[in-house]
């Protein structure tokens, strides 16, 4: 049986679905629980505490911490300074804590605006306390707040005074914000230090480079870059990880082609992993990549590039990720080997997720030379902007919430039998295995050329596993050209082949080469070989093509025939290729055979399959979650998506008919939902088809493919409605109650309709007849609430929770958990519903799985709808609520 909820009050009539509070099985409460910790889940055993707000005491919003050699925590405002703490032991509530602003000499002169503190050292986001230093990522253009500019410093205490009186800048970085220089890691050998920076950071000069720097977009599809503008003017490789020393006199890349992995960690036994970012604009189209966990070895390439660019996990001249884990920010990584938790916890990685508030635990089991992973959920809690966190000289686990200036919080989780736990505990790994062994003896040649190491490399080029075959190709791009071009081209061994060929395609500077490629590709018999070793020999001809430039034709004319006994293939990943290929090779079957597979194709349910499914983080975060709800309700076919792409690069080869199909698709495409540039990158694809349409046909194609439907930029569609003008500000309750009250003058009733629709009022309420269901029907609202309510409910939606509209919490016996709306109940199931633009679909929860349930505390109505309104508008709507929708109310006639 349900507890008693809170009663319906404004909310029922203003908010739409809502998240969490309150309700729980009847259980008694022996002592008040903290509001700070009663929105988490949490596995048996575990105990959270909440420790500090920086934010309620100006402090910041903090976004990165270490802890020094006294046990003392450092931690970082994301646009503030630097703080030191001294934090209680567990359990003892006698001493109090203790937090310092850490002070550094400051340059320039002090600031006219006086409301903005100058800092000496701060904007980090990333700390680390080694060799009796504490080494800053600093992630900022330098202004008069701190002149200091992104890069690595290193400050230290020179006179023993507790005080840091010394920095040192390491390396200058170009590149700032959200996808700037990120996390500093120590080094599995105690002394090397490890940097990572997001994609929009320059690589610098390095001294040398485990990855060859000789990377390229390598891709044959068209290339369309983001519709929205995003990381449009970003080359390869994307984001980089970097080694350097104690005092950053050498500089060496360990690998790159990430989008923007934040932080990353390595296991007992040195192995390096890293959590990188999706592109959540992309979702839907068949170049999307959820965040993923990846392990991170020596030259590793994860083939991130700009717009549709993104290379396949299958291709091999990158490396795939160990587990998707889907949607969301990653923010933070950390191996539980220093903590005092249960062994399963001890070895594993705890991954942060900022956008949903998830800390997944990510167990490892070997394969070979790489890992296989797992995720669960190990904390979870709605709204929870997770940043940084680390495993304290206690062995508990500290984390922060923040970013982006939001409400800032430290949290320790300890494990409540902690003390029988010893430090030095043993974790399940026996060391390094024996393929392990392998790949790191490859690896001592990337960074060295020997002409007596190809003897030792060539061997492992036909390896089974794919890190070792991955690690001795880029070995042998180590080494000259000269030294292993014969001996390739005399190959007979298939996977060895691929591998050479690829190595000497992106070696390779001689056009002369590319013929010779080509030949000695098409030496294997590609009908007999596996789906991986086709795929192979695809990409490695799409590397020489996209990089030695087009054959001539007798070599284009032959490698076209090799490749069509293919086409069409039985898998979308084949044919994605294929068609590319041959496109690009300007083959005359290919367009009708891409037009019959675009008519038909379907996506594969397992591609790329997540960990947490979309549906599922719905009601995580009122922000985010219904962007995801609404393109659930139509998701588009990606592999559709993808023959489109391939075939706007089509220039001969269409017929009339040809055509009709082809652009006919385009219209259609446009009705589905994806993610914020989904319109954009079909509309590009269709532009650029049509620049091959002959001008006295153009008009006839643009109208059939849907120009009507876009808008004038091309990035969304067409709407008659007008929008706010703004400009908007972040509304406080106070500043917004006294505009409204205080107006006398005649409100705009057709302003008020439009805004109510334009801010999506409309998507989940409705108003006389006209409208969503989500959330209650607002016709009678001014009849029964003030300004005052309306106001309360719009600006501060969590104030009251309305049992009518909430969602609940179900915590799950394996530790997971999940927000839904319980739409009914029998003796054996939870029936749920998890999309509120989609309530009609819905799911089975078996009750023998779930340990307990509560409403949700949080309301999925976004906060901040308003913020885009002026003064004017703002009246406006709030009339527009207290007529109901109703021109002719007296609210128009004051």
């Amino acid at each position: 049986m349900l507890a008693k909820l809170k009663p319906l009050f404004v909310l029922a009539a203003l908010c739409a679905v809502v998240l969490f509070h309150g309700c729980q099985k009847e259980a008694e409460v022996e002592e008040p629980i903290d509001p700070k910790v009663e929105k988490f889940t949490l596995p048996e055993g575990f105990v959270i505490e909440h420790i500090y707000s920086p934010s309620d005491e100006e402090r910041g919003s903090w976004v990165s911490m270490t802890f020094d050699d006294r046990g003392r925590m450092i931690a970082s405002d994301q646009f503030g300074g630097l703080y030191r703490l001294t934090i209680p032991e567990i359990g003892n509530d006698s001493i109090p804590l203790v937090i310092d602003s850490l002070h550094f000499p400051l340059e320039g002169e002090a600031l006219t605006d006086t409301s903005k503190r100058k800092v000496g050292m701060g904007f980090a986001q990333g700390l680390l306390w080694a060799h009796n230093s504490l080494y800053v990522m600093v992630n900022h253009r330098g202004d008069e707040i701190l002149r200091k500019g992104s890069g690595l410093y290193r400050l230290q205490d020179t006179n023993n005074d507790d005080e840091f009186d010394k920095i040192t800048q390491l390396l200058k970085m170009e590149g700032e914000g959200e996808h700037g220089p990120h996390s500093v890691v120590l080094g599995p050998d105690g002394e090397s230090i490890y940097i990572v920076a997001g994609n929009h950071t320059d690589i610098p000069e390095m001294d040398s480079y485990r990855l060859p720097a000789n990377w390229q977009e390598d891709n044959l599809l068209q290339q369309i870059k983001d519709p929205q503008g995003h990381a449009t003017d970003r080359t390869a490789p994307g984001g980089w990880i970097a080694i350097t020393d104690s005092v950053g006199s050498t500089w060496e890349l360990f690998a790159a082609g990430f989008r923007n992995t934040f932080d990353i960690a390595f296991n007992p036994e040195g192995e390096l992993f890293a959590y990188d970012s999706d592109m959540e604009w992309d979702f839907g189209m068949s170049w999307y990549r959820p965040t993923r966990i990846l392990h991170v070895t020596s030259g590793s390439e994860f083939g991130w590039r700009t717009g549709n660019g993104k290379w396949a996990p299958y291709y091999p001249d990158n490396l795939p990720a160990m587990i998707n884990i889907g949607q969301g920010s990653p923010t933070n990584l950390i191996y539980g080997t220093k903590s005092l938790f249960p062994d399963k916890y001890r070895n594993s990685l705890f991954a942060f997720d900022w956008s949903f508030g998830i800390v997944y635990a990510v167990s490892l089991e070997e394969d070979g030379a790489t890992y296989t992973a797992n995720a669960e959920e190990f904390i979870a809690g709605s709204p929870l902007p997770l940043t940084d966190g680390e495993i304290g000289p206690d062995g508990a686990l500290y984390f922060l919430t923040g970013g982006r200036e939001l409400e800032s919080d430290l949290y320790r989780v300890y494990y409540k039998d902690y003390q029988e736990i010893a430090h030095d505990a043993e974790t399940d790994s026996d060391g390094v295995n024996a393929y392990q062994r392998v790949r790191r003896k490859i690896e001592e040649y990337h960074t060295k050329s020997d002409p007596k190491a190809i003897d030792f490399i060539w061997p492992y080029l036909r390896n089974k596993d794919r890190h070792i075959r991955y690690a001795a190709r880029i070995a042998l791009e180590n080494q000259a050209l000269d030294g292993w071009k014969d001996r390739a081209f005399q190959e007979r061994s298939v996977q060895a082949t691929i591998q050479s060929m690829i190595a000497m395609a992106r070696v390779g500077e001689d056009a002369d080469l590319q013929s010779s490629i080509l030949r000695k590709l098409m030496t294997i018999d590609l009908p007999a070989q596996t789906e991986e070793n086709q795929l192979g020999v695809l990409r490695a001809a799409e590397l020489t093509l996209s990089r030695l430039g087009m054959p001539e034709e007798p070599v284009a004319e032959r490698l076209i025939s090799y490749f069509e006994q293919l086409y069409p293939a039985e898998t979308n990943t084949l044919n994605r290729e294929l068609s590319k290929v041959l496109v690009h090779l300007n083959d005359d079957e290919a367009i009708s055979k891409t037009l019959d597979l675009l008519a038909v194709a379907e996506d594969d349910s397992t591609y790329q399959e997540t960990v947490t499914k979309s549906s599922d983080l719905i009601l995580r975060n009122p922000q985010y979650g219904l962007d995801i709800a609404n393109l659930l309700t139509k998701t588009p076919p990606a592999q559709q998506i993808y023959f489109a792409t391939v075939l706007s690069k089509a220039k001969e080869g269409w017929t009339d008919q040809t055509r009709e199909r082809y652009f006919k698709w385009f219209y259609d495409a446009f009705g589905y939902k994806g993610g914020n540039s989904y319109i954009g990158f079909v509309n590009r694809a269709r532009t650029l088809a049509l620049e091959h349409v002959p001008d006295s046909e153009f008009d006839h194609y643009n109208k059939l493919s849907g120009d009507s439907l876009v808008n004038q930029a091309g990035t969304a569609l067409f709407t008659s409605e007008e929008g706010p003008k703004g400009p908007g500000r972040p509304w406080k309750m106070d500043e917004a109650l006294e505009i409204v009250e205080a107006d006398s003058g005649k409100r705009d009733f057709e302003q008020g309709l439009m805004l109510f629709s334009a801010i999506r009022c409309k998507s989940c309420h409705s108003m006389q007849g006209e409208g969503g269901a989500i959330g209650p029907d607002l016709t009678q609202l001014g009849s029964r609430f003030t300004a005052k309510d309306m106001l309360e409910a719009i600006i501060e939606p969590n104030n009251v929770i309305s049992d009518q509209y909430a969602s609940t919490v179900f915590s799950f016996k394996d530790g997971s958990s999940m927000l839904a709306k319980l739409i009914d109940e029998d003796e054996d199931v939870y029936i749920v519903s998890q999309n509120p633009y989609a309530p009609h679909i819905l799911k089975e929860i078996p009750k023998k799985d779930v340990s307990s349930f509560k409403l949700a505390e949080i309301s999925v109505m976004p906060p901040g709808t308003i913020n885009v309104l002026n003064e004017d508008e703002l009246k406006d709507l709030i009339a527009y609520l207290m007529a109901g929708g109703d021109e002719g109310s007296e609210v128009y006639d004051k």
